[in-house]
């Protein structure tokens, strides 16, 4: 995405999502219905699997992140940790953001592509109350400004889906940064499979618990 700036949309020509019960709701971090499988672990929501990635070296964090059932509850479970976040973390976030939408999308195939596809051409923009980096927020009468991070991943990886190799998007690898871990693990290759359908959900996919014993405590 290279330095992102500030852009100003008009809602009447755009994909606007907000409430994850709206049509367009599961483009949403938040969104419930779209689990992901890292290293065997099940994840809930990509929000959550988001805030873990803070905490690589912080094994108990990210096990008290992830075992929340709310996205929500997932995202205010890791700001009283923030200031103990991955010292490089403002400049790989949207690296962190765009690898765990292309999680999302290997590991829900069929939903979370069809509703990227249903979204044409047309501009992807996260309307937000007061966070203008990751959405845009209200200026005018029908007008959002922002930087809209989420939203351009999101064409971004539409674009691939459309208009590249899908292929590519089937085998999801990890970034080459250090300490990229999820319970003490290296992070590894994630493989597609279609979470919506029972008889591929599991296929290939041995579940780990989020046990103690799993999780070596700091």
């Amino acid at each position: 995405m290279g330095s992102p700036s500030f852009r100003t949309y008009d809602q009447s020509t755009c994909v606007v999502f907000r409430k994850t019960t709206e049509p367009f709701g599961g483009l949403s971090n938040m969104a419930p219905g779209y689990p992901l499988y890292v290293n065997g672990y099940y994840i809930r929501t990509s929000e959550a699997l988001y805030q873990a990635c803070r905490f690589p070296h912080r094994p108990e964090v990210q096990r008290l992140i992830i075992e929340q059932t709310s996205p929500m509850t997932a995202k205010m479970r890791s700001k009283p940790f923030r200031s103990d976040s991955r010292p490089d973390w403002d400049r790989i976030r949207i690296s962190i953001m765009r690898w765990c939408l292309r999680v999302k999308l290997a590991n829900n195939w069929t939903q979370f592509g069809n509703l990227l596809t249903s979204t044409g051409n047309r501009e992807i923009v996260e309307h937000s109350r007061n966070d203008d980096f990751w959405g845009a927020t209200h200026t005018a009468e029908g007008i959002l400004s922002g930087v809209n991070a989420l939203g351009r991943l999101l064409m971004e990886l539409r674009e691939e889906l459309i208009n590249g190799d899908p292929n590519a998007l089937r085998k999801i690898f990890p970034l080459r940064i250090s300490n990229f871990l999820l319970f003490g693990e290296s992070i590894t290759v994630v493989e597609a499979i279609d979470s919506s359908d029972p008889s591929t959900a599991s296929e290939g996919i041995s579940l780990k618990s989020l046990t103690i014993e799993q999780v070596d405590l700091l």
